[in-house]
C-alpha cells in the first residue's frame, strides 16, 4: 500500500534483480503465491462439492433466492458510505466504481485492491494521502467489526441455544448482535477503557498459551492508537460511519438468511449466528483471494452443525457466494469502463 509520498525505486543492485524490483519483494510475491496455490489446492474438494451442487438451484424457493440480490446490494451500499464518510465525498460513483472494481481485481490478483481502489480516486482529482488513510480507516474498521462480531454475537448465541429451529428465530438473534455491535463500537470510539481491557486480556492470552522469546506488549496502546486514527480520518461523522459499518454486516448476514431460506432448511438458530460470524473471520484469511475456500468450508461446516442437511449447505452456500463473491466480480469491470469513460 503506498503511503502518499513520492518514492524513487532503487537502482541495481546485488539485491536487485535486472528489472529494479528488489529480490526480497519478488522472493515475498513467490512465497504468497506458493501458499495461495496449496491453500487453493487442499480446499479444492470442497470448492468442488459447492460448485457441484448447481443443479440444486433448479429447486429454489426462488422469491427468496431472488431476495438475496437486494440484501447484498444494500450490504454495498453501505459499505460505499462508509468510504465515502473516511473520503469525505459526495459522489456516489467515484465510490461505487473504484470499490467495485478495486473489489474485483483483488479477488483476482491478492493484495491488490487497496493499490487500485487508491489509483483511481487519485485520478479522480483525490489527493493520494488522504485516499491512502481513507481506505486503510475504512479497512481498519471493516476488520474490526468482523473480529468483534464473534465477541458480541456470544450473549445471543447463548440466549438462542434453548429455542426452536427457525430463520425468523435466527434473524432476531442476529438483530440483538448487531445492536450490540453499535453499542460496543460507540463505546470503543467514545471511552479508552473498553480498548484497554480488551488489548490486556488478549495480551495476557497470547503470552500465557504462545511460547515466545519475548513477551508481547503494548498492545492495549497499539489498540487506541488504530482506533484514533480512524476516529481522526472519519472526523465527526463517526457515529455514521460505524452504522455504515454495521449495516454491511447486517444486509451481508439477511442476505445469508435468504439462502438459507431458498434451500428450504430450517436450522439452529444460534448456531446460524456462528456460521456468519465464523465465515466473516475465514474471510479475512488473506492466503486466498477474499478467503476463495476458506469461507466456503466454513460455511459448509457451521450450516452442516445446525442442523441443515448436506445437500442444503453446499446449495445455500453457492447461492450466496455467487452473490456476494462471484457476482461483483464482472460487476466490477462494468464499473471501471464507466469510471474511465468519465474521467479517462
Amino acid at each position: 500500500m503506498s503511503d502518499g509520498r513520492a518514492h524513487v525505486p532503487p537502482g541495481p543492485s546485488e539485491g536487485t534483480p535486472s528489472g529494479g524490483v528488489p529480490w526480497s519483494r519478488v522472493v515475498k510475491s513467490g512465497a504468497l503465491l506458493l501458499v495461495t496455490a496449496v491453500s487453493l489446492y487442499l480446499l479444492l474438494p470442497t470448492l468442488l462439492s459447492v460448485f457441484g451442487s448447481w443443479r440444486s438451484l433448479s429447486h429454489l424457493d426462488w422469491p427468496f433466492a431472488i431476495l438475496v440480490l437486494p440484501c447484498e446490494a444494500a450490504s454495498y451500499v453501505c459499505l460505499w458510505e462508509l468510504d465515502r464518510i473516511a473520503l469525505r465525498t459526495n459522489s456516489w460513483f467515484l465510490i461505487a466504481c473504484a470499490q467495485l472494481s478495486g473489489n474485483a481485481l483483488g479477488r483476482i490478483v491478492p493484495a491488490s485492491a487497496t493499490p487500485f481502489t487508491v489509483n483511481m480516486v487519485r485520478r479522480a482529482g483525490a489527493d493520494t494521502g488522504e485516499a491512502v488513510a481513507a481506505f486503510t480507516a475504512s479497512t481498519l474498521l471493516q476488520i474490526a467489526t468482523a473480529l468483534a462480531l464473534p465477541l458480541v454475537a456470544l450473549p445471543a448465541i447463548l440466549a438462542g441455544a434453548p429455542v426452536r429451529r427457525g430463520l425468523a428465530t435466527a434473524a432476531y438473534l442476529g438483530i440483538g448482535a448487531l445492536l450490540l455491535l453499535l453499542v460496543a463500537g460507540g463505546a470503543v470510539f467514545a471511552t479508552d477503557a473498553p480498548l484497554k481491557v480488551l488489548g490486556r486480556g488478549i495480551q495476557w492470552v497470547i503470552n500465557a498459551t504462545v511460547r515466545r522469546r519475548r513477551h508481547v506488549s503494548g498492545l492495549p496502546q497499539k489498540l487506541l492508537e488504530d482506533r484514533d486514527f480512524i476516529r481522526t480520518t472519519l472526523g465527526e461523522r463517526w457515529k455514521a460511519a460505524v452504522a455504515a459499518a454495521a449495516g454491511n454486516a447486517a444486509f451481508d448476514y439477511l442476505a445469508l438468511l435468504c439462502a438459507i431460506r431458498a434451500v428450504g432448511a430450517a436450522p439452529r438458530p444460534s448456531v446460524v449466528v456462528l456460521a456468519y460470524a465464523a465465515a466473516e473471520l475465514l474471510a479475512l484469511i488473506p492466503f486466498t483471494p477474499g478467503g476463495l475456500g476458506f469461507v466456503e468450508a466454513g460455511l459448509v461446516g457451521t450450516l452442516t452443525l445446525a442442523g441443515v442437511s448436506g445437500p442444503d449447505a453446499l446449495a445455500a452456500t453457492l447461492l450466496y457466494r455467487l452473490v456476494a463473491y462471484w457476482l461483483p466480480i464482472p460487476t466490477g469491470g462494468v464499473t471501471y469502463l464507466l469510471f474511465r469513460r468519465r474521467y479517462g
